[in-house]
């Protein structure tokens, strides 16, 4: 597959303590005979569906209820503030049972790679410890798993983004820019670490350069883009 055929197969996730964005870029499906744990891989692939249909839900509500994508709780009549905090509470209980499960399998089969699961088996385990935002303690644990991976067995890209989520929770700059915040109306990264260079470390992970990535944020918020 080439680079921008990967680059629009993605999942956008939404995080809902800070109310950043991410993008993975992930490959074809691997092919169900080719992996050592099929089971596993479907529940993952399931799991992450369901992640992502929450998120959906939310992104679609936001999209109608606010400026520019942006939603102003203030402004919110008290049917709509209930409509708005029951589908986020709806992404935090999925967060939460996921995070649980994957902690199982972390235990048992340590992080997941490419033969054990494939490439979508792998990337949606990535999703959920993307999303273990309540649990940081794990996922500095997976990024360490990874870490420790060979190159031919993880998504550098998506390695590349848990890094970031990390890195952040710890108090530290993020150091690829992918994970941003609006402020003043604009898309901003979070504290990130000598922004000058951070293309160059994008490319070497296979991410877009960084006026893309706002490109596709702010599309994104509009309503513009189509996230499955």
């Amino acid at each position: 597959m080439n680079e921008k055929t990967s680059y629009l197969r993605r999942f956008v996730t939404v995080s809902l303590l800070v109310f950043t964005l991410s993008v993975s870029f992930v490959g074809i499906a691997q092919d169900v005979t080719d992996v050592r744990l099929p089971d596993l891989r479907d529940e993952l692939l399931a799991r992450a569906d369901e992640d992502q249909a929450a998120r959906k839900t939310a992104i679609a509500w936001v999209a109608l209820h606010g400026a520019d994508g942006i939603v102003d709780e203030n402004a919110l009549d008290e049917e709509e503030k209930a409509a708005y905090a029951s589908l986020w509470a709806k992404v935090a209980t999925v967060d939460a049972d996921n995070t649980a499960w994957l902690k199982g399998v972390v235990e048992n089969h340590g992080w997941v790679t490419y033969s054990d699961v494939g490439r979508d088996g792998a990337g949606a385990a990535w999703l959920i410890v993307q999303h273990a935002d309540a649990d940081p303690s794990f996922q500095r644990l997976c990024l360490d798993l990874m870490k420790a991976l060979p190159e031919d067995e993880v998504s550098q890209q998506d390695l590349a983004l848990l890094t970031d989520r990390v890195l952040l929770a710890e108090g530290k700059p993020q150091i690829y820019g992918s994970q941003f915040v609006v402020r003043d109306g604009k898309w901003v990264p979070l504290n990130l670490e000598d922004e000058e260079n951070v293309d160059a470390r994008r490319a070497e992970v296979g991410l877009p350069p960084m006026h893309e990535y706002r490109k596709l944020l702010e599309a994104l918020q509009r309503g513009e883009v189509e996230i499955d």
